[in-house]
C-alpha cells in the first residue's frame, strides 16, 4: 500500500471486533514506533501495551466513559520522559516525539488492517497508577487497537487552499 493511500484510508475506530491481535502484528506496531524519529535521537519514549482483561475493564472509567477503549483487545500507552528537554523553538521535544511515534503505530495498524483512535480524554493520575508509571514519565496519549467492526464514515476536511500558504501566512 502506498503511504498516501494508507493515510487516506485510515480513520478513528471506535468499535472493535471481539478478536485478538496476533503477537506478530503487535510486534510490528511497536517496531514502527521504535524506529520513529526523535529530537537528537534521544528516544525518550516507552510504550505500555495493556492486554490484561482486568486492566482493560478499568479503561472505560479512566477514559471518561469511552467504552470502546476497554473493548479493544489492546491499548498502547505512549509514555515519555525528559520533559525538561525544550528545543530552541520553545517546544517540549519528548511530547512531539511521542506523538510522532504514536502516529507511526497508527499508520502501521492501518496498513495491517487494524484500527486505532487517538485518546487524549483520560485521567492521567488514574492511568499512571494502572500502568505503574514512574514519576519522571508522562502519558502523551492512548491508542486502543483492534480489528475494526465499523466502516469509515465521511469527514468534512478543509481544502488545501484553506490550510496552506507559501512564503507567508
Amino acid at each position: 500500500m502506498m503511504i498516501l493511500e494508507c493515510i487516506k484510508n485510515r480513520f478513528s475506530v471506535r468499535k472493535f471486533q471481539d478478536r485478538p491481535i496476533e503477537q506478530e502484528k503487535i510486534d510490528n506496531l511497536l517496531e514502527a514506533a521504535r524506529i520513529a524519529p526523535s529530537a537528537s535521537n534521544k528516544q525518550t519514549w516507552h510504550f505500555v501495551v495493556i492486554k490484561d482483561p482486568e486492566k482493560r475493564k478499568q479503561l472505560t472509567r479512566i477514559c471518561k466513559g469511552q467504552k470502546f477503549v476497554a473493548e479493544a483487545p489492546i491499548t498502547i500507552a505512549i509514555c515519555i520522559t525528559n520533559l525538561d528537554y525544550v528545543m530552541t523553538c520553545g517546544q517540549i521535544a519528548p511530547i512531539i516525539d511521542g506523538a510522532i511515534a504514536g502516529e507511526h503505530i497508527v499508520l502501521q495498524a492501518a496498513e495491517m488492517g487494524l484500527g486505532t483512535c487517538w485518546i487524549g480524554a483520560f485521567y492521567h493520575d488514574k492511568m499512571a497508577k494502572l500502568i505503574n508509571l514512574p514519576k519522571d514519565y508522562q502519558i502523551v496519549g492512548l491508542l486502543p487497537v483492534g480489528y475494526p467492526a465499523m466502516e469509515k464514515g465521511s469527514r468534512n476536511l478543509k481544502t488545501i487552499e484553506e490550510i496552506v500558504s507559501y512564503d507567508s501566512f
